[in-house]
């Protein structure tokens, strides 16, 4: 094996269009694996990213929602092979650090040793979240695939590397939801879109989708919320005891919004689980009244890509999509190709995307 020549869109100052630029994929390494991608899904989080809400190294090749087949195999992996159809995602897991050995591999400690893209000149180009799949080919760890069955299609299967797995993963395994629970979605996007199909899933009794944006709310009745409420009205946590009078036992923030988050606990009810699931810029900064969270017993936590064990949940969110039980084709707004890729982020950032999907040829 050696490395390759590859198209990628790389992100050169932060808040400025991506360019398209040819780069160095290097092979695969001990344990790593090479993906010939078809698809990759635009995320809040790229965009995030490149317009410097995070910080980080620059030049960069962001794209972390993506799927195709594998094209090389490095050394020390068994389970995969040339040809295999699979999903590609950001969580790099060791397997022996204290959060992988304790079934928490998002928050795997170990570092990145460092990653596979340069320039033609030798100047390294970072692999953004691990991934960079903003580009036809990738490099990454075997512990960042889930091998696919052949007949689902490629451009819905790069949406469970982020977007489905973080919403449904944030009601199923962090919120655990329990059957007959009414639970407030805030953000109804591509995550709360996955967040409100979750609660679905879990069996709520009610599941309520806040949204500035009256569309959005329309999208979210489509998903599976059995309510909507305008973000924008006054006081619009008063609309909830109209239709849950004790308030909700989860609330779930999937939009990186301030204001979300200061007014998220006003939806809980006594005892209830507040759940941050979408991420503002670094340095912004939502305030709470302790004495309330003590008084009412609620609790607040995060959750980080919906804490799945990839392995473990993707197949299991597969099989609902093959019964007809997940939607995924519906959450496709538009497929562009990579030369595209700023038109594609122009539309997600303008709130109308569910999520938008590059193509690969």
């Amino acid at each position: 094996m050696s490395e390759i020549q590859i198209r990628a869109a790389v992100c050169t100052e932060f808040a400025a269009p991506l360019e398209i630029e040819t780069l160095t994929l290097a092979a695969p390494g001990l344990g790593e694996v090479q993906v010939k991608l078809a698809a990759c899904a635009v995320c809040h989080s790229d965009i995030t990213f490149a317009d410097g809400g995070w910080g980080g190294d620059l030049p960069a090749v962001y794209g972390h929602e993506a799927a195709g087949h594998i094209s090389a195999v490095g050394d020390g992996v068994s389970s995969y092979a040339v040809g295999d159809p699979v999903m590609v995602s950001l969580i790099r897991a060791c397997g022996t650090c204290p959060s992988c050995s304790t079934g928490r591999p998002v928050l795997c400690t170990t570092p990145n040793p460092g990653g596979p893209l340069s320039r033609a000149d030798g100047t390294p180009v970072a692999a953004a979240m691990n991934c960079g799949a903003f580009a036809d080919h990738v490099t990454v760890d075997a512990s960042q695939i889930v091998k696919l069955p052949e007949d689902i299609p490629l451009d819905v299967a790069s949406l469970l590397s982020c977007g489905v797995i973080t919403g449904i993963g944030a009601v199923v395994n962090t919120a655990k939801v329990r059957a007959g629970e009414t639970v407030v979605v805030i953000g109804a996007g591509g995550v709360g879109l996955n967040a409100i199909q979750g609660a679905r899933i879990a069996g709520a009794a009610r599941i309520v989708a806040v949204d500035m944006q009256p569309s959005k709310l329309d999208d979210a009745l489509e998903f599976g919320a059995t309510d909507g409420i305008v973000a924008t009205d006054d006081k619009p946590w008063k609309a909830l005891r109209k239709i849950a009078p004790a308030g909700a036992d989860v609330v779930l923030v999937t939009v990186g919004a301030i204001p979300a988050y200061q007014t998220a606990p006003k939806y809980l009810a006594f005892g209830g689980r507040l759940v941050a699931v979408g991420m503002p810029h670094t340095g912004h900064t939502a305030q709470w009244a302790p004495d309330v969270v003590a008084y009412m017993g609620t609790q607040y936590t995060g959750s980080k890509m919906g804490d799945v064990v990839i392995s473990r949940d993707i197949p299991w969110m597969v099989d609902l999509y093959k019964q007809g039980r997940l939607q995924l084709d519906n959450l496709i707004s538009g497929r562009w190709s990579l030369d595209q890729i700023n038109e594609a982020i122009a539309d997600t950032k303008s709130g109308k995307a569910r999520r938008n999907v590059i193509l690969f040829d």
